[in-house]
């Protein structure tokens, strides 16, 4: 790999969790804490907290702690004193939202890394559902009778977006349509994780990415579709390499000078097929925006934007995406494009946990997840029997000649996708032998 894929954090070692017979109980209406643990690592107490205080809590990546601490009814910020020992914490108040705590080594600014609540049940959108009709069924009849509004829909694919008057219902119908001859699948239109951050760099080890486009031929051209946020400008030499770019979720231009994570995707996606080539490639990448002006996005705009990437030529598909909601809707499309022989890469997830992430688990779906180092995966992505590549987890980029990093098993995803197409475009293997081989090369560590 280039000495970019090198630039990753220090070690962390890993604290199996805490004992069942650890207590901590955090009192949401008096703020105050009751707590007797003995040996509990970092992380799943930051899970703990933030499932029992209902806040948002950020940790600097590689940070570790173990605690053992007992103690009854002290202030919440006593009790983290407690609890965090010689860590660094802020607990910022948010006007129109839970409170953000940040938890840290160094600076507030480094705590990056969202600790999610495990085994929370798949976040959906409300009185929404997605299904997915047979050929000849009449949509609008079909949403009559389930006493829905169609307020999305795809008539080729026959993917449908209904609305319902209230979760009941919702759920009612539900149970309704899973019964119903005609239709081949349906569930909830799940929210996905939102991407990790992005931070600037003062200063960077490595330069601007130089790569020149090979003319692709009419015939056998390689294309990675990149459903993601929007993308923008990496200048002239690498915008070649940038197809037009397709939204299936509003506006995709992007007015900000901050850089999005599909930028940041594109990048690294593009930084590996340097790695891998003589300076020249021919493959290409077809970015589709996802989230329009939003900061998260869907199943359903996940499934149209993969649809439009395929419909658009793509040979390859980069999905540095995923959630806790196993859609069968979207799965179905993701099943289509694995039918019709185009590879599709998944983000495993960045929470150091065994917990499946979808649609990386996903039957034929490629799950990646970080690595650290050589032969330890990183300290904040998903692991597990389910998982097929680990690849580095870090990555410089540059925008408008600004150097930032980017970090999570996204960019894992992307470093393989763009590994498997400069291969495919330069090589007479199938996809099926690239894939092999790099099973081989990128193997994923046992914890």
């Amino acid at each position: 790999m280039r000495s970019v894929f090198c630039l990753l954090l220090a070690a962390l070692s890993l604290s199996v969790r805490a004992a069942d017979t650890n207590s901590l109980v955090w009192h949401k209406t008096t703020d105050r804490v009751d707590a007797d643990v003995r040996g509990m690592a970092l992380w799943p107490l930051l899970e703990k907290i933030a499932s029992d205080a209902g806040w948002r809590i950020y940790v600097e990546p590689d940070t570790t702690h173990t605690t053992s601490a007992k103690f009854k009814d002290l202030p919440s910020g006593d009790a983290l004193k407690r609890l965090l020992g010689n860590l660094n914490f802020a607990l910022v108040p948010r006007t129109n939202g839970v409170p953000n705590l940040y938890v840290f080594r160094t600076e507030m600014k480094n705590a990056t890394q969202q600790v999610l609540v495990p085994k929370a049940a798949p976040k959906h959108v409300a009185n929404e559902l997605l299904v997915k009709l047979k050929p000849g069924t009449d949509a609008d009849a079909l949403a009559k009778l389930v006493g829905a509004k169609i307020i999305g829909r795809n008539d080729k694919l026959g993917l449908y977006r209904l609305l319902f008057d209230n979760a009941s219902v919702t759920d009612a119908a539900l149970g309704q349509l899973k019964g119903n001859s005609d239709v081949a699948e349906v569930d909830y239109n799940y929210y996905f994780d939102p991407p990790p951050p992005v931070q600037a760099l003062s200063s960077a080890p490595v330069g601007p990415l130089s790569l020149t486009l090979n003319p692709p031929g009419d015939s056998g051209r390689v294309i990675v579709g990149l459903p993601d946020t929007a993308v923008q400008s990496l200048g002239d030499s690498l915008d070649k390499f940038m197809l037009k770019q397709i939204s299936v979720a509003g506006d995709a231009s992007v007015n900000s000078s901050d850089p999005t994570h599909g930028t940041a995707m594109a990048y690294s996606i593009l930084e590996a097929i340097a790695q891998q080539s003589s300076g020249g490639s021919s493959v290409q990448i077809l970015p589709v925006d996802i989230y329009g002006g939003s900061e998260r996005t869907t199943s359903w705009n996940v499934a149209l934007g993969i649809q439009a990437a395929v419909d658009n030529g793509a040979t390859v598909l980069n999905l540095s995406l995923g959630g806790a909601g196993d859609s069968s809707v979207l799965e179905s499309i993701i099943q289509q494009a694995i039918a019709a022989g185009i590879p599709v890469f998944a983000a495993a997830g960045n929470q150091p946990v065994t917990t499946l992430t979808y649609p990386a688990a996903d039957t034929g779906v490629i799950s990646v997840t970080a690595l650290q180092q050589k032969d330890l995966i990183a300290s904040y992505a998903n692991y597990g029997s389910w998982v097929d590549l680990a690849l580095p987890g870090t990555s410089i980029f540059y925008l408008n000649g600004a150097a930032y990093l980017v970090q999570g098993t996204s960019v894992s995803t992307a470093y393989a996708s763009g590994v498997a197409a400069v291969n495919k475009a330069s090589t007479t293997s199938t996809w099926a032998q690239i894939v092999a081989a790099m099973q081989t090369k990128f193997v994923v560590p046992t914890k």
